[in-house]
């Protein structure tokens, strides 16, 4: 396991005075009182500001985007909102919207209140696949030069390899866990096959019902933080819940939706559970790479267990069968 640099120590140590204090050094006067909001990857709180409304700041991990990156972030959903895509902009103050205090990279935004979709709201389905649309439009006018592309080297050999190489797999379900994933590299490698010629555009590319504000009716977008170069149905299928038959037409509202403003290839439904399959391992990578992260330990007691990893091996070889169905229709 990797042990933590000296940057990464001081990022876990983040104090309360190292909050407020920072959020200062920017102007705003704050009022004392903060609340820590839920996210694991980055430290982001609700400040509250006196004489004026809250904001919300983000502390960034060290190591994990460089400062272009954060910054290539930044300016892609300023973008969005110049386009009157509904998405939470950074704050720019002295030019810029990426600032430092004592260390810390740090962000800061207006606070947006609102409640997560209820998936069974197909009007509602209807209306993000119209945000979608429109947030694509606006990422397929350009690449990212700054951020990767979720693709199977990156979510899945990567993971796959991490996992063996650091001992977080089991020594007698390793030979399970490397077999298991010989068939999973197949079958995502047949659905990109079946799938054709996906456009890679600039994505959300962790969107799903957390990261969306449903305030009066009107739907926001939030935390871009993962954003990268992708196929537009991974903007999707975290939308899709229950079984084939309740599926099918969440899909179809969705696609509804996003086909008033943009179009869609048909083919890229052959991608939904290759990349359904890419996200389990990455998330399970993704955990074993925090691991010393105190907040990670207490946020998935069962991470290390043998328990765990019986069930993610089960779940990889349920994904193997499910990468050789048919995909999900769209009339």
């Amino acid at each position: 396991m990797q042990t933590p640099d000296d940057a990464t120590l001081a990022y876990l140590g983040l104090t309360p005075d190292d909050i407020l204090t920072a959020v200062e050094s920017l102007g705003y006067s704050c009022d004392g009182r903060f609340l820590a909001l839920n996210s694991y990857e980055n430290r982001v709180y609700r400040v509250g500001i006196e004489g004026g409304s809250p904001m919300v700041t983000k502390f960034y991990r060290p190591q994990r985007w460089t400062d272009e990156a954060i910054v290539e972030e930044h300016q892609f959903s300023i973008e969005l909102a110049a386009r009157d895509v509904p998405v939470v902009t950074p704050v720019e103050q002295h030019d810029t919207t990426l600032h430092r205090h004592s260390g810390f990279r740090f962000a800061l935004y207006p606070y947006h209140g609102g409640r997560t979709p209820e998936l069974d709201n197909m009007n509602l389905l209807r209306q993000i696949g119209r945000l979608v649309a429109r947030l694509h439009l606006v990422g397929a006018t350009k690449n990212f030069s700054a951020r990767p592309t979720l693709d199977v080297e990156s979510f899945g050999h990567r993971s796959h390899n991490y996992l063996l190489e650091n001992d977080f797999i089991p020594p007698d379900v390793a030979e399970a866990y490397t077999s298991t994933c010989e068939l999973i590299f197949e079958g995502i490698t047949r659905c990109y096959e079946l799938a054709g010629s996906a456009r890679f555009i600039r994505l959300h590319a962790d969107f799903h019902p957390s990261n969306v504000l449903v305030d009066q009716d009107v739907v926001h977008i939030v935390d871009l933080d993962d954003a990268r170069m992708g196929p537009a149905i991974q903007d999707l299928w975290m939308f899709l819940s229950g079984n084939r038959e309740e599926q099918t037409p969440q899909l179809e509202e969705l696609l509804s939706g996003y086909t008033e403003f943009n179009s869609f290839n048909a083919g890229e439904l052959h991608l939904i559970e290759a990349l359904r399959t890419l996200r389990i391992m990455h998330y399970a990578a993704w955990i074993a790479r925090r691991w010393q992260d105190p907040a990670f330990q207490r946020a998935f007691p069962w991470f290390d267990t043998r328990k765990y990893w019986d069930e993610h091996i089960l779940t990889l070889r349920e994904q193997v069968a499910l990468m050789f169905e048919e995909p999900l229709e769209w009339r």
